[in-house]
């Protein structure tokens, strides 16, 4: 079984008893550390992949100790100009143990996903009955109400408005000039 991992911002491949160096991470020497951002799940051939995270997935494990890494000199220098600067830098390390790595499928997640799914069809069916008495009630209203009338006066005035506003032309531009070589 193994997994892929975000710790301290960057992605690891872990398994079960295995070491490795990350960036340092908070608390003291011994203590256990939970990392809940599994990326990807391998059980025995069955492979689970997150989007972006596996629901429910979990590594655990404890920080062995904490160290620095090798000095890396950083040198800068420009000819000609008479500057250098030399610096050095060492990099804080944590050393962790991975100690298990588990899937919690609980019960209480699928009721509640059951509860879920059934909340939304009754919501939907609340909301395809409201609908459907609006537009029982649209179509009383407009058997009711001579709206024939004031849709042809309505077109009338536009289509004479619109004959009544004289078009405006759009001004030419002048050809550019051609010059001769």
């Amino acid at each position: 079984m193994y997994a892929i991992v975000e710790i301290a911002g960057q992605q690891f491949k872990v398994e079960k008893d295995q070491r490795y160096f990350v960036h340092q991470l908070q608390g003291k020497e011994g203590e256990k550390v939970v990392f809940d951002n599994v990326l990807l799940l391998d059980d025995k051939g069955k492979i689970s992949v997150g989007a972006p995270a596996v629901k429910g997935a979990q590594v655990t494990a404890k920080i062995e100790k904490h160290l620095k890494g090798d000095k890396v000199i950083v040198f800068k220098k420009k000819r000609r100009k008479g500057y250098a600067v030399k610096n050095g830098h060492r990099q804080r390390f944590s050393e962790i143990s991975i100690q298990s790595i588990t899937t919690k499928v609980a019960k209480k997640a699928t009721d509640a996903k059951a509860k879920a799914e059934s909340s939304e069809a009754k919501a939907s069916a609340a909301k395809t009955a409201k609908a459907a008495t609006k537009t029982t009630t649209a179509k009383k209203e407009t058997a009711k109400a001579p709206a024939a009338k004031t849709v042809k006066a309505t077109a009338t005035k536009k289509a004479a408005a619109k004959k009544a506003a004289p078009k405006k032309a759009a001004p030419k531009k002048a050809a550019p000039k051609k010059e001769d070589k």
